[in-house]
């Protein structure tokens, strides 16, 4: 899987409007290829802004998290597949969810990337959705073994479960990390976090960073520190 250090980072742009957005992409510059827009600004002009990014460039994921019925997941991700845009997330929930992705993305080059356990969730929360069966680790094995099944480019998983979903679905497939922090005691709310280069070493192709960059007094060193950190760690396992 050969691609340079900085286009493994995606920025969170978890922002109210776009005006901030494009504020933090102004500061970050050429420091940074590639976003995830989000729920938060989705709603606030962030479809738009999204293409406005392609257009100048960068490398885009927008991070719908789709679940719903098959013919709705379907003909939204038919429909997104059509802005142009590098990839989609769908929860990885279940064949048929994941299934109707596949048809509506078509031959469209969009990635889909599945959300296995959301980084938020312990063994605690999958309980009291009824999954107490499973820590989340193996849940998310099995999820991340679905989805390739089903013909989707990549996953969503914690870097503490990475190393397990790169030995279980090889070199290729996409294992896209967010919960990522640079220091201990930094979780926020976030469960199950881990340092950009721990992540990488155990196999992680991209990390999603929001607010340890956009939150940062000076975003684009950190955001640089975090692109050197990959690029050693990249050298250290030979990717």
């Amino acid at each position: 899987m050969t691609m340079d250090a900085k286009a493994r980072l995606f920025v969170a742009l978890d922002m109210p409007d776009v005006a901030a957005a494009a504020a933090m992409v102004a500061e970050l510059g050429d420091a940074v290829s590639a976003y995830k827009v989000g729920l938060e600004l989705l709603f606030g002009g962030g479809i738009e802004f999204a293409q406005t990014l392609t257009r100048a460039g960068k490398n885009v994921f927008l991070d719908m998290k789709l679940l719903d019925i098959p013919n709705t997941v379907e003909k939204a991700a038919a429909n997104i597949a059509g802005l142009g845009l590098g990839f989609l997330t769908v929860h990885g929930t279940d064949r048929k969810t994941l299934d109707a992705a596949v048809r509506g993305r078509g031959q469209q080059a969009m990635k889909l990337l599945a959300v296995t356990v959301l980084t938020s969730l312990d063994a605690a929360d999958l309980a009291e959705q009824s999954i107490g069966g499973l820590s989340p680790a193996d849940l998310v094995l099995k999820r991340a073994r679905m989805a390739r099944a089903a013909g989707f480019d990549g996953v969503i998983a914690s870097g503490q479960e990475a190393a397990r979903v790169r030995a279980a679905v090889g070199p290729d497939f996409l294992i896209v990390t967010p919960g990522i922090r640079l220091q201990a005691g930094a979780d926020g709310d976030q469960a199950r976090v881990m340092t950009p280069a721990a992540a990488i070493g155990d196999g992680a192709s991209h990390l999603v960073v929001g607010r340890p960059i956009t939150g940062a007094a000076q975003p684009r060193a950190v955001a640089q520190g975090i692109v050197t950190e990959i690029a050693r760690a990249l050298r250290g396992t030979g990717s």
